[in-house]
């Protein structure tokens, strides 16, 4: 009994077809991870600052815009202002960006200016009577945080009120797609959210 030489060219050329495949797969799957990074988590993804007339706003709002505007630019990273503390850091960028204008939070639970929990967070609007829940007949102006539960977009989560245009809120929050984003929202088309904090 005669044995046959396997027939290599066509071995050879299945399996680079194989290892084509994976690769295209690959690179298109990496290419879709990292354009993703720009995705809304809800509504529309800004890529522009808006302009806002810092004439009708209070001397605090005014501040918080400037610093917010500038985080946004920087693209620094979530353990800027979490105090070195690698953890999910929407609240810790609110608190900062609150301290860096002389208006500090305090943390209900260590005094501290950082409140790195949204939970915690919305238990300290309510202990200085700031906070509004989700529903009522408020409409949130310039400075404001919009809290968010687990069953949002954006899971549990605290953005800032930059603009509202007739109910349609622009905001911008830290750590959204592990940066700083601006997001245009319609409030009643984004489940989840909790209420508002009050500057």
């Amino acid at each position: 009994m005669m044995s046959h030489a396997p027939n290599t060219p066509r071995r050879t050329l299945a399996v680079l077809g194989v290892f084509g495949v994976v690769v295209v797969v690959a690179v298109a799957g990496a290419l879709w991870w990292f354009a993703r990074g720009d995705d809304a988590l809800a509504g529309e993804n800004l890529d522009s600052f808006p302009a806002v007339d810092h004439g009708i706003l209070s001397a605090q709002q005014s501040a918080l815009l400037g610093v917010l505007e500038q985080e946004w630019e920087s693209g620094s990273p979530g353990t800027k202002y979490a105090e070195g503390v690698e953890e999910s850091w929407c609240a810790d960028f609110v608190s900062w960006s609150m301290n860096q204008i002389g208006t500090p939070f305090s943390n209900p639970n260590s005094g501290s200016w950082r409140i790195p929990g949204v939970y915690t967070l919305q238990e300290y609007y309510e202990s200085v009577d700031a906070f509004v829940p989700y529903g009522q007949d408020y409409q949130p102006k310039v400075g404001d945080t919009i809290l968010y539960g687990d069953s949002s977009p954006f899971g549990q989560h605290v953005n800032v009120v930059l603009v509202n245009d007739g109910g349609t809120l622009t905001t911008v929050g830290g750590n959204e797609n592990n940066k700083v984003m601006l997001h245009r929202i319609v409030p009643s088309e984004v489940p989840g959210i909790v209420g508002f904090g009050v500057i």
